[in-house]
């Protein structure tokens, strides 16, 4: 477990979150010994995937959480799933039982290697104590290359104990392959894009991993080409930008972004993975417009739709190589009209978000949101209405600035994620949306944030209902099971957060949100603990959303 700690630390691990148990002590005693990994015990095994999942989405590193056998492992699947979803590298630990007793039913004995399979990119347990340093080696150069994801290690006790011959002095991580594109398919994609009368770019969350955001930038200036971003690919491309053309979907997206997707001729897209809220229904999504698809990983291309032109590549890369095929071919292109049109439907096409009514609207929130907070916050979200109208008002301005669990979509992932992006970037501002209901599924975490003293602000969108769910349940004409408010607010979350030790306080005037925010912003800086502003919204309102592109239901006046 030494060489296994050292090799932790020489990948690029400062931070490991995680709960010990029996079956896991030998690689407590190693970080002890070692003393270079600072580790927080977490409340729950699932909280401390979400830390690292934070952790990596804001380093681009691999983030770890520990545990021991048993249930510690299969609460960690749906964080190993959500990293999954969203091409997060992330490694999980396990203990186990001894291996003699694996086949006898022995305490907190399961087969987690088999259970975690198909929501990892490589599960598998240590049989020999010899591999444990070439299968974490392994793990790293997995969990990085091609489309990211996590990994699973599981380590039986009696592997655990033993010792082995290890020089960690004349170690060093393994090569991790760069994914280059086949140059005549970006000759093929130049083709097109001059082809094209309305072309458009479609930044998605590969941009973000690749670290290829200015390239985006080079080539939308370049090309005069608009950029819209998917709902991972937010902050890749600046929202105040000529070419920013929003971000089209069936519900986080904007009126004049789904507009201006309409009317391209031809899509770019980097990164993305053509996810049913982004499309909607394929035929309105796809209608006469050419795709070129550009992704790292082979088998992404064509599963949603064949695209026109597939490109095997690193975002990165491809957008250097097509760089390199404009300046050769030495193009300049005129697209003056397009551009101009997009900033005319983004002047014709807004949603409101001014509103003084109380109960307060949501877009309120949002606004206020955008006044306040600067371009170098980090934001994290889960899922729910408040993902939505997040997605729909809010603006994000930097790569990894804007995190959000896309398709898994776990509740409860903020306040651990929220965690993890503070543990990554210390002097940062840390801020979690989060839903009344997402908020009680791992609560038991803000006091991690206490103990160890990681500040940020939590801002609660309240409206006492399971508002998703509310609102899908209007298509059944119904609303049953969603409602979960009583006495006068249902629970009492600012108490909920003095009993771990934090503050809070609840808005109910529209007026009161931005003073109310402030002082959390000093509370949290002076208590170097969370702090939550729990506004209270209207209770029935709902998102704009709709099952194309072209038939998004708005709900509020426009």
């Amino acid at each position: 477990m030494q060489a296994v700690v050292e090799v932790l630390a020489s990948e690029g691990v400062s931070t490991a979150f995680g709960c010990p148990g029996a079956a896991i002590l030998p690689l407590y005693q190693a970080m002890e010994r070692h003393g270079g990994i600072e580790h927080l015990v977490v409340r729950h095994e699932e909280g401390a995937t979400h830390m690292a999942d934070g952790w990596a989405r804001t380093t681009g590193n691999v983030g770890v959480a520990i545990g021991t056998s048993g249930p510690a492992g299969t609460n960690m699947i749906t964080g190993l799933y959500t990293a999954q979803a969203d091409s997060i590298p992330i490694l999980c630990i396990t203990g186990q039982a001894v291996s003699a007793k694996l086949h006898q039913e022995a305490f907190q004995a399961v087969d987690i290697v088999e259970i975690a399979k198909p929501v990892t990119k490589w599960a598998v347990q240590v049989k020999e104590a010899a591999q444990a340093p070439w299968i974490f080696r392994e793990a790293f150069r997995i969990a990085r290359s091609g489309r990211p994801g996590p990994v699973l290690i599981d380590l039986p006790l009696d592997v655990q104990k033993q010792e082995i011959e290890w020089d960690s002095s004349i170690d060093c991580p393994l090569p991790v392959p760069v994914v280059t594109p086949h140059r005549p398919r970006v000759e093929r994609a130049l083709d097109l894009l001059l082809a094209a009368e309305r072309p458009m770019i479609l930044a998605g969350g590969g941009v973000v991993l690749s670290e290829a955001a200015e390239q985006v930038r080079e080539v939308a200036e370049r090309l005069g080409v608009p950029v819209q971003v998917t709902l991972m690919g937010k902050g890749s491309f600046p929202e105040d930008h000529e070419l920013f053309a929003g971000m089209a979907g069936i519900q986080t997206s904007q009126r004049w972004a789904n507009a201006a997707f309409l009317e391209a001729d031809l899509v770019l897209a980097l990164g993305a993975r053509f996810g049913d809220r982004h499309t909607g229904e394929l035929d309105v999504y796809r209608g006469d417009r050419k795709f070129i698809h550009v992704d790292i990983e082979p088998t992404q291309l064509g599963r949603v739709f064949g695209p026109d032109l597939g490109i095997v590549s690193d975002v990165g890369e491809f957008l250097t190589a097509l760089l390199d095929a404009v300046r050769n071919r030495e193009v300049l292109a005129d697209r003056g009209v397009w551009v101009k049109r997009i900033g005319q439907l983004r002047h014709e096409l807004p949603r409101r978000e001014d509103f003084e009514t109380v109960p307060i609207k949501a877009p309120r929130v949002f606004h206020e949101i955008n006044e306040l907070f600067g371009e170098d916050a980090y934001f994290v979200t889960a899922i729910g209405l408040y993902q939505i109208w997040s997605g729909q008002f809010q603006h994000a301005h930097k790569p990894r600035h804007y995190q959000v669990c896309g398709q898994a979509g776990p509740l409860g992932w903020e306040i651990p994620a929220a965690i993890g992006v503070k543990k990554a970037r210390p002097g940062a501002e840390v801020v979690g949306v989060v839903g009344d209901y997402s908020f009680q599924f791992l609560v038991e975490e803000l006091a991690v944030a206490a103990q160890y003293d990681v500040p940020f602000v939590l801002i609660m969108l309240n409206n006492e209902y399971l508002g998703l769910i509310r609102q899908a349940e209007r298509g059944y004409e119904m609303n049953y099971q969603v409602d979960i408010h009583y006495d006068q607010h249902g629970a009492d979350n600012v108490k909920i957060m003095a009993a771990y030790g934090c503050t809070g306080t609840r808005v109910t005037e529209p007026g009161e949100i931005r003073s109310s925010i402030e002082w959390a912003r000093k509370e949290a800086e002076r208590t170097s603990r969370p702090v939550l502003v729990e506004i209270m919204i209207e209770r029935t309102g709902n998102a704009a959303m709709g099952t194309s592109l072209a038939n998004v239901v708005e709900f509020e006046g426009v």
